[in-house]
């Protein structure tokens, strides 16, 4: 459920954001869409799905971006680790010639110019373009990073939906003061995400 994200009530009654989708108790799923959450927010949906008085925190949406941050930063980590992720132009730009690239990430924040030099040769690759080069720095143990690629398999899937929900929490709003030009390359057969 790529396209939703759960929440659940907890044990104070309040309204907590369940990424993982593994918290105990009866799911509220709202669409991965900024305007959706605060609307469940404004017109109290959630006391209405859970049949229960809740409290809603005022940073419930601001606590869903953190928290999809964290997570999608997590598994781009542990992706890394495990060799299936590597970084840096050059690598991702040979990998994607050579058809081996299965997610390319890059920072929204980078220069558009040179993230058109990319262009994987598979017709089915993903483009992620929601995290800043800071964000991606945090998952490759770095300061920074622009560009960066996953292998198919293994958590790329997962990497995937992840950041389609980030992309639609934040509605294309530029994370911590990127620069809203980079975008991502148009590619053929390519999903922006």
């Amino acid at each position: 459920m790529a396209a939703l994200i759960r929440f659940v009530v907890g044990p104070d009654r309040v309204i907590v954001v369940d990424v993982t989708g593994k918290l105990p108790g009866r799911g509220i799923w709202v669409a991965a869409d900024r305007t959706a959450i605060q609307k469940a927010v404004n017109k109290r949906l959630f006391a209405r799905s859970a049949k229960q008085a809740v409290e809603v925190p005022a940073t419930l949406v601001q606590n869903v971006e953190v928290q999809l941050l964290r997570h999608l930063t997590g598994l781009i980590a542990l992706a890394r680790k495990s060799g299936q992720a590597f970084a840096g132009f050059e690598k991702v730009k040979e990998a994607a010639t050579k058809g081996s690239v299965a997610v390319l990430l890059q920072a929204c924040d980078g220069s558009a110019a040179q993230k058109a030099k990319i262009r994987p040769n598979r017709g089915k690759t993903s483009v992620i373009s929601c995290l800043s080069a800071k964000e991606l720095g945090v998952a490759f143990g770095r300061e920074n990073v622009i560009h960066a690629a996953l292998a198919a398999g293994g958590l790329s899937e997962r990497i995937v939906e992840g950041a389609t929900r980030l992309a639609g929490v934040r509605n294309g709003l530029v994370p911590n003061g990127a620069d809203a030009s980079g975008t991502g390359p148009e590619q053929e057969g390519a999903k922006d995400v």
